[in-house]
């Protein structure tokens, strides 16, 4: 089931390219319409937050009760309007220094996190992507820190603290930060496009948005360079914060970078495991 982690290729799946310009999402998930222009008090929260907003937009997501609702979107960040207020600001560092997780973690007493595969209907995970995830989360559950993941597959929202759904869109994904209460994120978007690829890149790609809903930036926020880019998504003026122990300097070497390839293996990296040990 695991292999060597490869390098990112440009590769020709499914009679499409997936090019290197290969960001995780497109922001081309359902939308039901795009509402106004972000105003600037939104704007600044979002930079407060270290979320880039060179080109942030408004979008009507589809929710699994049928419903939208309006989230500021970001790459693969995407976070409710109406709960803006609830995300945590990055905590300034001395002499600026820019050093990459959220000031905002999973506090201790939701770490025993339940995440449900959702099954219902057209926002139902294909076989695929259930598979996928049942990895993605037996990554997280091996490693001796205090998170615990129990999965289960079915429609009881509710009961969940992550939901793992399906939407329509081209391959990738998108989640958002745990809250100011110390509650994990709880919507991952997983799009239908992803399905085109291996389980180990649906295994990678929920591995990802899992990894913001605790708490994790993109180890190369300040480049982008797993995109072929050198774009700095932006740091608030105070910076992401690093996870000592961790490479300093961004390296194609973590499940957290910016884009993924068509060869990803899904698994965690050295670097990853250590830092949700020490933040956990």
């Amino acid at each position: 089931m695991k292999k060597l982690k490869l390098l990112a290729l440009c590769t020709l799946i499914a009679g499409f390219v997936s090019s290197c310009q290969k960001d995780e999402v497109t922001g081309e998930t359902v939308q039901e319409e795009v509402a106004s222009k972000p105003t600037k008090a939104q704007l600044t929260k979002l930079s407060n937050m270290g979320v880039n907003t060179a080109d942030v937009k408004i979008e009507k997501i589809p929710m699994i009760d049928g419903s939208f609702e309006e989230h500021l979107v970001s790459g693969d960040i995407a976070l409710p309007i109406s709960d803006l207020e609830k995300f945590a600001d990055l905590e300034a560092l001395e002499n600026g220094n820019k050093q990459f997780r959220t000031n905002n973690i999973v506090a201790p007493q939701y770490r025993n996190i339940r995440i449900l595969g959702y099954t219902g209907g057209s926002f139902a995970l294909t076989p695929k992507m259930q598979t996928a995830l049942s990895w993605a989360v037996f990554n997280y559950n091996v490693l001796p820190n205090t998170l615990n993941f129990t999965l289960t597959y079915g429609t009881n929202t509710a009961a969940a603290d992550i939901v793992v759904y399906m939407v329509n869109g081209t391959a990738g994904g998108q989640a958002g930060f745990p809250y100011n209460n110390g509650r994990p994120y709880k919507w991952v978007r997983i799009n239908s496009g992803t399905d085109a690829f291996s389980t180990n890149v649906n295994e990678h790609v929920i591995g990802h948005e899992i990894g913001h809903c605790i708490g994790f930036r993109h180890q190369d926020w300040y480049n982008r360079q797993s995109c072929g880019q050198n774009v700095n998504e932006g740091d608030a003026g105070v910076g992401a914060i690093w996870i000592f122990g961790t490479p300093i300097l961004s390296t194609e070497d973590s499940i957290m970078l910016a884009c993924f390839g068509a060869n990803e293996d899904g698994e965690l990296t050295a670097s990853d495991k250590n830092a949700l040990n020490i933040l956990y």
